[in-house]
């Protein structure tokens, strides 16, 4: 048969999810439509529909992150934290919303050097994370990791990471090793927007893809990346396509809602343990910080950053629906209390605790035997 009369008589190769209900005559016509069918989902079902009580734990968890991260800051003033330092006030409602509809019993977690509020929303023990800002022993990393180096096996958290990017190739091991073991865990691979131009985030997203990987790739978009606006440095602001060419589906997520980011991740979740491979998540977010504390930021006005504050913060669209329910302003001020002094007990607790001893510098390191 001719080469022109086979094309000619070619049909469109189908689609390889078969979506449910009457969205497969829609799949039918269209065989992309399955990079567009978890987009589809949420959009029916933006926002998870949670009880007085989740959403109460949801508002206690961003709560804590914003008032550890607030007196992290005042340390950082003080010199008790040095080196590099990244905030993430402002962003409470990513990690918050995502990392709540894990299984902490078989799911990973990956993130880049912004990573204490990941770690607190795991439920990690403000204690060990402060003391380890602090560069003392009773750290989570034993005082030597810092700001950017935080593990923690028990939780299955890997890391903070300090190198831009390098996370996300890191992420597609875990995620293979999940895989492998066949557990039904999941990996979540954090990143930024100023991450997303990085080759190997790209090359990861081949991988994942060609071998079905249980992964989210998850770009915390705040939009300044370490100081420089997404529309000045990214060709494609619309962070979620960029999965695309690798036939990776996207969703595109508020992520200063943390009831839209809880239920986007119920449907990227239900997609990935079953088979699907990876998922890119888009969280269009804020920091209201500099990229780190040596950043004055100043390439944006605060009458923008107050106009966030003021009209778009996630833990006060929290509050204001937890009144709606019934909750009384009494009940969340006695919360935020309770809360700051178990920031402050952290606080006193790193500034209690002694260095790391010399010794401690020889132990956990990787020596390569000789040949």
């Amino acid at each position: 048969m001719p080469r022109a009369a086979a094309s000619k008589s070619a049909k469109p190769k189908p689609a390889k999810a078969t979506p449910a209900g009457a969205e497969v005559a829609e799949a039918a016509k269209d065989p992309d439509f399955e990079l567009r069918s978890l987009q589809v989902a949420h959009t029916k079902q933006p926002r998870y529909k949670a009880s007085k009580d989740e959403l109460t734990g949801f508002y206690e968890q961003m709560l804590l992150i914003r008032r550890f991260e607030e007196k992290a800051g005042q340390l950082y003033g003080l010199g008790l934290i040095g080196g590099f330092c990244h905030l993430y006030i402002g962003q409470e409602a990513v990690a918050v919303g995502l990392q709540s509809a894990l299984d902490p019993e078989r799911d990973s977690v990956i993130t880049g050097y912004r990573d204490h509020g990941h770690m607190l929303a795991y439920g990690l023990d403000p204690k060990v994370i402060m003391a380890e800002l602090t560069g003392r022993q009773a750290g989570i990393s034993k005082g030597k990791g810092g700001s950017m180096h935080m593990f923690s096996n028990e939780k299955r958290f890997y890391g903070g990471h300090g190198i831009v990017g390098a996370q996300v190739p890191l992420g597609a091991g875990l995620a293979f090793a999940h895989k492998y073991r066949g557990d039904d865990g999941v990996c979540v691979a954090y990143f930024g927007d100023g991450a997303a131009n990085q080759g190997q985030v790209y090359e990861t997203f081949n991988m994942a893809s060609l071998w079905k990987l249980p992964i989210i790739f998850v770009v915390e978009d705040n939009q300044y990346a370490m100081g420089t606006a997404s529309k000045r440095s990214s060709a494609e602001t619309h962070f979620h396509r960029r999965g695309t060419a690798f036939r990776i589906p996207g969703m595109d997520v508020n992520g200063m809602d943390v009831l839209e980011v809880r239920q986007a991740a119920e449907v990227a979740l239900k997609y990935v343990r079953a088979g699907g491979g990876p998922v890119l998540m888009e969280l269009n977010t804020y920091r209201y910080r500099g990229h780190s504390m040596s950043d004055p930021a100043k390439y944006r006005t605060r009458a923008e950053v107050d106009d966030v504050r003021e009209h778009n913060d996630p833990i006060e669209r929290a509050k204001k629906e937890l009144l709606e329910l019934g909750e009384s302003e009494e009940s969340l001020k006695a919360l935020d209390k309770r809360i700051r002094a178990t920031v402050g007990e952290a606080a006193d607790f790193a500034e209690g605790s002694p260095e790391p001893e010399l010794a401690e510098l020889y132990t956990d390191v990787l020596v390569e035997p000789r040949a």
